[in-house]
């Protein structure tokens, strides 16, 4: 789904952070490197190899201290979604509240959310906003445009 999917979108400094992110992630993307960037005050302070998107965020907490994170997740270009399938759900959500990230930026149609009603439903409770893209946009949705998941 197309948009915010939580009860709150992203403030100005975190959509500053989700477009420079993907943009970053798209190029990285072409070459096959992971799926996941990982934001702090502009600048990329992870990105995800073979370690998967976890263990990519804990690593940004180390180098980017107590700055707020924000978690781009794109699909790769030509990505086989029979094989290798951008997927997100609780584990990372928890992830993500531990370490302070609080906005999670996918590529629409193109990631598993994983228990969906109960992932966003955890992300609500701990002011986390996602925001689903299209994959030819870079752009994360103006703050404040706040939605419902739509089916």
């Amino acid at each position: 789904t197309e948009g915010v999917l939580t009860q709150r979108g992203p403030t100005p400094a975190e959509q500053r952070n989700l477009e420079y992110g993907r943009k970053v992630a798209r190029g990285l993307a072409q070459f096959d490197i992971g799926q996941t960037v990982v934001v702090a005050d502009g600048a990329c302070v992870a990105v995800e190899a073979m370690e998967g998107t976890d263990a990519a965020i804990r690593r940004a907490l180390q180098l980017a201290g107590c700055k707020p994170l924000s978690v781009i997740k794109v699909a790769k270009p030509n990505q086989d979604m029979r094989f290798d399938v951008p997927v997100v759900g609780l584990p990372t959500i928890a992830v993500m509240q531990e370490c302070g990230a609080t906005a999670l930026s996918l590529d629409a149609g193109k990631t598993l959310l994983f228990d969906r009603d109960e992932m966003l439903s955890e992300a609500n409770r701990n002011g986390i906003t996602i925001v689903g893209q299209p994959q030819s946009d870079p752009r994360a949705p103006a703050s404040g445009q706040g939605g419902t998941p739509e089916e």
